[in-house]
């Protein structure tokens, strides 16, 4: 393979495709990073991480970088709004979501990815994309044009990789737009709150949060969708709906940033062609409700990394990269479910109204909140492996072993793990794929688990025929070497 042959192509260089780049350097795998934008966005769209996004980021050795820019709220029973008592004994060692604006997670990932050695171009605009047998041709604006023998788009709702591809992403178009942005308001702090909490009682799409020193975060509904949402909105627009709502512009100046969203819902007909793969919003849009983007694009990639990584060594079973679009499409699609529906209990119409007060009382039910905190934080998340425990396809919570260790702290090197309290098993012909840890945890009742390098439970039990059938599933041939090919060989 030449020079200038890379591996992998990421375009898009937001949390997915750095989340992703950092995963496949974990595994030596030759990454190229294409951002369009020179500089990184100041847009804080996201406002926090799930608790599944903060045990992967602990899963792999850097939550604390996460924790000292980061605020940790309690998980309340929040699903459109309507809030209810936090819940005890979530199943995780991290029960918060913790607040952070999304400029620092896109910082804090793309630093994590550049430290393990992916090469990060800024200012590359990815305008064509062709495939062959032997590889993935990226053509840049500049009329460069770069080889991998994969390439990845994640590059957003609006991505250029997919519609090379021509792949449909079929769905609802917008119906209803929000602006948000970052501004100095003038008026009566007081005065904006009291007002505020008035607008929200009806239109749960409304708010003006405070930041300090006079800058708030502004959310107010558009007056109608504009044609082309990539150009932002203006100040005189933010005071002409301030205006129609509360009666004052609030004295709206000095705008730090401005952005405009809608409640469009579309889900990409597939994930994978030939040798490019679609992650995050390249592959799924969906409304805002319940803070879910961010979090579902990084735990594509986290799914995705390792596959891709064992069909770069060689060693990937047979359908292990088609395994990506089997099990991360219907989370995408059950997302997109979920927050279509808050965005319809928070509809102002009597229809919707009167299913929020119904969706309000279920909420009071324990179990009702549980199965909707899974849902949103994506711990409640089961992949359909056939058959096994109860256990098998679900994550697993970070426990406690008996040797003082923490199981997380055993996967920080992107491999497959054996925790076997039994001491009798064996995963010898696997070596360098699969870890083995002979250790217990009170909380696990479980004779061993077979865990996949994103957490997820292969198998769970104490038969190493058992084991011996399930490893090759995730894990290939026993005793397959690496192939030249991957890192560049």
């Amino acid at each position: 393979m030449g020079d200038s042959m890379f591996d992998v192509i990421i375009v898009g260089g937001g949390p997915t495709g750095s989340m992703l780049a950092a995963e496949l350097r974990l595994h030596d795998v030759r990454v190229l990073v294409l951002e369009k934008d020179a500089e990184p966005a100041k847009h804080v769209r996201s406002l926090g991480l799930h608790i599944r996004t903060i045990e992967l980021l602990d899963q792999r050795g850097v939550l604390e970088r996460f924790l000292e820019h980061g605020t940790k709220y309690p998980i309340r029973g929040h699903f459109a709004g309507i809030d209810k008592p936090p819940l005890d004994h979530l199943d995780t060692s991290h029960p918060y979501t913790l607040g952070i604006p999304q400029p620092i997670t896109d910082r804090l990932l793309a630093e994590r990815a550049a430290e393990l050695g992916a090469e990060i171009r800024r200012g590359s605009e990815v305008v064509g994309v062709s495939q062959d047998a032997d590889g993935v041709t990226a053509e840049l604006a500049d009329g460069t044009r770069l080889r991998a023998r994969y390439l990845v788009g994640c590059d957003g709702g609006r991505s250029t990789v997919r519609k090379a591809l021509g792949v449909a992403f079929p769905g609802e178009p917008a119906r209803t737009e929000m602006l948000l942005g970052e501004m100095e308001l003038t008026d009566d702090p007081a005065e904006i709150a009291a007002a505020g909490a008035e607008v929200r009682k009806t239109l749960f799409t409304f708010g003006a949060m405070p930041l300090g020193d006079g800058v708030y975060r502004v959310l107010v509904p558009a007056e109608e969708v504009a044609e082309d949402r990539a150009v932002p909105p203006t100040i005189e627009e933010f005071q002409r709906r301030l205006r129609a709502y509360v009666g004052t512009d609030w004295g709206a100046r000095s705008p730090r940033w401005l952005s405009r969203f809608g409640d469009a819902t579309r889900l990409a007909e597939r994930y994978r062609d030939g040798r490019v793969l679609l992650a995050g919003d390249a592959a799924h849009v969906h409304p805002p409700a319940g803070g879910q983007g961010l979090n579902l694009g990084v735990q594509d990639a986290f799914n995705l990394g390792w596959k891709l990584a064992a069909e770069l060594a060689g060693w990937a079973p047979e359908g292990l990269l088609d395994s990506y679009a089997a099990e991360r499409r219907p989370v995408a699609a059950d997302v997109l479910d979920n927050s279509r529906a808050q965005m319809e209990l928070m509809s102002p119409e009597p229809g919707p109204q009167a299913v929020r007060r119904l969706v309000a009382e279920l909420m009071d039910v324990e179990e009702v909140r549980r199965l909707l905190i899974g849902k949103v934080t994506a711990i409640g998340v089961r992949y359909d492996f056939g058959d096994g425990a109860d256990l098998v396809g679900r994550r697993l919570r970070d426990v406690r072993l008996k040797q003082g260790r923490r199981l997380y702290e055993l996967m920080r090197s992107g491999r497959g793990l054996l925790l076997d309290r039994t001491g009798g098993l064996s995963a010898e012909g696997w070596a360098g794929r699969v870890d083995h840890v002979v250790d217990a945890a009170e909380e696990l009742d479980v004779p061993a688990v077979l865990l996949r390098p994103d957490g997820h439970v292969a198998w769970a039990g104490d038969d190493q025929g058992e084991l011996l059938d399930r490893l090759p599933r995730w894990f290939g041939a026993e005793g397959v070497t690496r192939l030249a090919g991957a890192g560049g060989v």
